[in-house]
């Protein structure tokens, strides 16, 4: 791991999860390359779109199919902690009802958030993911990275333990999540995404990609 000197404060991480949750301080990795570098941009800009237009009969039925089976919007939109600190709003289809609070899927409390009718399956089958492919295309994420995560989500402060996974770009998936997904604890977690950011090769990329698909099929480790 690299010096702190090799880093700079960012005080502004976003939105706290709750009223009166104080914000939190990151040490963010400064003028780092991008681990992949301009390889690893045209991967994710070729595929994204390749995948949106593809994907764009799922995308539109599966907008509908929220619009129509609860009240609120089709997007839900959170504050999220990508490279270097810098916060941006991820977005995903809205799988819950609109009062559930904004907390970490992991530290939900049971009956405290309500699953909307086809959340569920969303979650389940990863569709709820699928608006950050145009976060991927306009570069605030990856498709491989480091999952964003939300300032005050616990996991968070074992990420400041190892800084250099926020030289990573915030990925749609990522090793951890191909290591246990939501059952993966923030320590653990934070690891996988450090090795990731210090380790990159294309060889890693290609096997989170066939790791991420065999999740995906199986719903394997989804809270």
């Amino acid at each position: 791991m690299s010096n702190r000197q090799d880093y700079i404060l960012s005080t502004e991480v976003g939105r706290a999860a709750a009223p009166g949750t104080p914000r939190i301080t990151l040490i963010a990795p400064a003028r780092r390359p991008v681990p992949g570098g301009p390889g690893k941009r045209i991967f994710d800009v070729l595929c994204s779109a390749a995948l949106i237009v593809a994907l764009a009969p799922v995308l539109l039925g599966v907008a509908l199919a929220v619009r129509l089976t609860s009240p609120g919007p089709v997007l839900f939109r959170s504050d999220r902690v990508g490279r270097g600190g810098i916060v941006f709003s991820m977005p995903k289809f809205r799988t819950m009802t609109v009062e559930t609070p904004l907390v970490p899927r992991e530290a939900a409390v049971k009956g405290a958030c309500t699953l909307t009718p086809v959340g569920g399956f969303l979650r389940r089958s990863s569709l709820d993911e699928l608006p950050q492919l145009f976060s991927v295309l306009a570069g605030r994420m990856s498709l491989i990275g480091p999952r964003p995560l939300l300032a005050a989500d616990p996991a968070m402060a074992r990420r400041m333990d190892r800084p250099v996974a926020l030289g990573a770009k915030p990925g749609i998936t990522g090793l951890a999540q191909v290591r246990g997904r939501n059952l993966v604890g923030p320590g653990r977690k934070s690891r996988l995404d450090a090795f990731y950011a210090a380790n990159w090769s294309w060889a890693l990329e290609i096997r989170i990609i066939r790791d991420t698909i065999v999740y995906v099929l199986t719903g394997k480790g989804v809270v």
